[in-house]
């Protein structure tokens, strides 16, 4: 008998204050769901301010749910990533959880070329958003993590780091910055109370309105894991929120590779 997995969400995150960059699409919105399903009051930060603004209305219209509010942000820029922690504050009064998932890829897409045909404008700009504007969303939150001594960062890398995947060098060098930033950053705030550990999904169907190529793509990667089905934004949900909610309150430093048995480590 298969079970519906709306039926069985908990809501262990009532009353949290969680901020999704990348929230307004893709495997981004489907995060701030879960989140939201759990109780938790969601800011939608994307660099789409009109669908930033439309999912959190959508989030919030649902019954029963907690408040959810949309900003445009641009995780490059420090003072967008400013304001935006200034308006979650003044909205709520607290940041609980900052998951770090805007990145270049798919809704804003990248060049899939060999390392040396990649332009070093698109390799900046792949840094400046996959990394540097986590690093920069983390310094924007961090100080008021740490004046309440509670705090749940959590970052977005890629299966792809694990493998060098070719064809990508930008976007597998800047995912696997990822898992080093989120070692450092848990011994720099682990005196605060604060848990980062990091989320590696596999090759999902996260893209709007795929296209039947984009569909064979994923499909076929499906044959190389030992759960072999297409993995969906949803099967990231629960590892997210597990990371979020205070079952991981003993967890940091971590990375969790969740893509079907692709990478066993």
């Amino acid at each position: 008998m298969s079970l519906d997995k709306s039926t069985v969400v908990c809501r262990r995150l009532v009353g949290r204050i969680a901020i999704v960059t990348g929230g307004a699409h893709g495997i981004g919105k489907a995060y701030a769901q879960r989140l939201s399903d759990e109780g938790a009051h969601i800011i939608i930060a994307d660099i789409d301010g009109p669908a930033s603004e439309a999912t959190a209305a959508a989030l919030s219209a649902k019954a029963g749910a907690a408040k959810s509010l949309g900003f445009r942000v641009d995780v490059s820029n420090e003072e967008s990533l400013a304001n935006m922690a200034a308006k979650t504050m003044e909205a709520f009064g607290r940041i609980d959880i900052l998951i770090n998932n805007a990145a270049i890829f798919a809704t804003i897409p990248m060049s899939r070329l060999p390392f040396d045909e990649i332009g070093v404008d698109e390799w900046d700009r792949m840094m400046n958003v996959n990394l540097k504007g986590s690093w920069l969303a983390v310094r924007a939150v961090a100080p008021v993590m740490k004046a309440q001594k509670y705090g749940k960062i959590i970052n977005i890398a890629s299966g792809t780091a694990f493998k060098g995947t070719g064809g990508r060098i930008h976007y597998v060098t800047s995912k696997a910055g990822m898992l080093g930033l989120t070692k450092s950053l848990a011994n720099d705030l682990g005196a605060y109370n604060i848990n980062v550990n990091c989320l590696a999904p596999g090759s999902t169907l996260s893209e709007e309105n795929a296209t039947d190529e984009i569909k064979t793509m994923r499909e076929g990667k499906a044959n190389k894991r030992p759960l072999a089905r297409t993995q969906l934004p949803e099967d990231l949900v629960g590892a997210m929120a597990f990371f979020c909610s205070s079952d991981s309150d003993f967890v940091t430093g971590q990375t969790l590779v969740v893509d079907g048995g692709t990478y066993m480590h």
